[in-house]
């Protein structure tokens, strides 16, 4: 016999904590350049210092998490600076907001985000339950899943220059991720790392100096979504199932994720399709990421890390409560503020906003990483200017991640820890391909 209970008191104050998560996610998913992981860790370091119930600041820090996954696309339609996760959706986003619909592609992201949240609650138990029984046979193939991943991304390139360039985001990227992810900066605030430079670098910079040169955001027309209700929701649900994949596999980002849902986006509608899928993809994995970490016990996301680290009580029914409020609550901020952001920058000098965010971004990498970061994000800046060069796509410089990850799994990486030491607080990819290399440190 089941018996249901209530708790007013613990529900008034579930609601207040989702409520600060909301504000809290809202805040840095409008901050150009401000990658979701880094700002989850800086979550788990104040956190224990409020002296709350761990639950409580669980509910928090994920609805933080689902919020910012849905406001991160409007600076990345309005100043062109995205993270790891919306660095895909740029370009077609970006085509839209210069044909005047970029109102238009901020709606499509954000129906597209809350149709995968829907989908992905009911399709978790399943996919959770498969992923839960071949775990061991999925761990020892993660080398081939992840080259196979990263070949599809090159063999898509449509034309022979793209792949070419392609191949050279690949090995660049992959040869810096070497280098840095093992370093242990030492940055002004409490949780450093240097993912935010290499990000920023990677997938930011090198937007806003091509765009200095452009003409800055046109006007723009009204609201309307010019895409089919079959179309959007086939769009939405490749993007949840692609989301299953950056869950519960390892170096596997919502960028990528979304380039394999491209098979559900509908060749008509292939810009708006590709913004609903990727949007989907990124907000969907927040769901399958909690699951990964309740069965199989691996925090897959900067947010999971936090949750484990606290630790936040596993309660499975109110932490989706909070993942389902900070989807409803992201959907309303971006229309809500979406529109007054495009319309704020396009008043702007676009050369002058450009040269300000990218003076934002350095200071980012200086705060999360201090010198190492600066140098770490103009190296990046760098590289991240070759895909452009080419034509080609700039998902390919997630290989900063997959290849060490790729390396590390097969003994050919470059492990700096021994059995028994204790690991720095150097980031959350750092963290697993250590523990995935096959050692039996703690991912904590």
């Amino acid at each position: 016999m089941i018996r249901l209970v209530a708790d007013p008191g613990f529900a008034a104050a579930t609601v207040l904590w989702i409520a600060a998560g909301v504000v809290c996610g809202s805040l840095s998913g409008l901050v150009p350049g401000l990658h979701a992981n880094n700002f989850a860790l800086v979550m788990a370091t104040v956190a224990p210092s409020i002296g709350a119930d761990p639950l409580l600041v669980g509910t928090a820090m994920l609805a933080a998490g689902v919020v910012h996954t849905f406001v991160d696309i409007v600076p990345t339609l309005a100043l062109g600076v995205p993270d790891g996760s919306t660095a895909v959706a740029a370009l077609p986003g970006h085509r839209l907001v210069i044909a005047g619909r970029g109102r238009e592609a901020l709606r499509l992201s954000a129906v597209g985000s809350l149709l995968a949240v829907a989908l992905a609650i009911p399709l978790a138990v399943p996919v959770t339950w498969v992923v839960g029984r071949t775990y061991p046979i999925i761990r020892a193939w993660i080398p081939l899943i992840l080259a196979s991943v990263v070949c599809f991304l090159l063999v898509t390139e449509p034309t022979r220059r793209a792949q070419v360039g392609g191949v050279l985001a690949v090995l660049l990227s992959a040869g810096l991720g070497m280098v840095t992810l093992d370093l242990s900066p030492d940055g002004p605030l409490p949780v450093g790392g240097v993912l935010t430079p290499l990000f920023a670098g990677l997938f930011g910079a090198p937007v806003l100096i091509d765009a200095a040169k452009g003409g800055g955001i046109p006007p723009q027309a009204d609201a309307t979504i010019r895409m089919s209700p079959r179309g959007l929701g086939s769009a939405a649900l490749g993007g949840s199932l692609a989301g299953a994949g950056v869950g519960f596999l390892p170096g596997v980002s919502a960028a990528i994720a979304a380039i394999l849902s491209l098979p559900a986006v509908s060749a008509d509608s292939a810009d708006r399709g590709f913004i609903v899928a990727s949007s989907g993809a990124d907000t969907s994995n927040a769901v399958f990421a909690l699951f990964a970490l309740v069965v199989i016990g691996a925090p897959r996301t900067g947010v999971m890390v936090a949750l484990d680290e606290l630790p936040v009580p596993l309660a499975l029914p109110t932490l989706l409560c909070a993942v389902v409020a900070g989807a409803i609550a992201g959907f309303a901020v971006v229309i809500v503020v979406g529109d007054r952001y495009l319309a704020l920058v396009r008043r702007l000098n676009h050369t002058v906003v450009s040269a300000t965010v990218l003076v934002g971004l350095v200071a980012l990498s200086a705060l999360f990483a201090g010198p190492v970061g600066v140098g770490c994000f103009a190296v990046a800046t760098i590289i991240g200017l070759v895909p452009a060069r080419f034509g080609a796509r700039r998902v390919h410089l997630m290989a900063v991640l997959i290849g060490p990850l790729i390396l590390t799994h097969l003994g050919w990486g470059l492990p700096v820890y021994r059995l028994g030491t204790e690991l720095p607080n150097t980031g959350l990819y750092h963290r697993e391909w250590v523990w995935h290399s096959g050692d039996t440190v703690s991912p904590s």
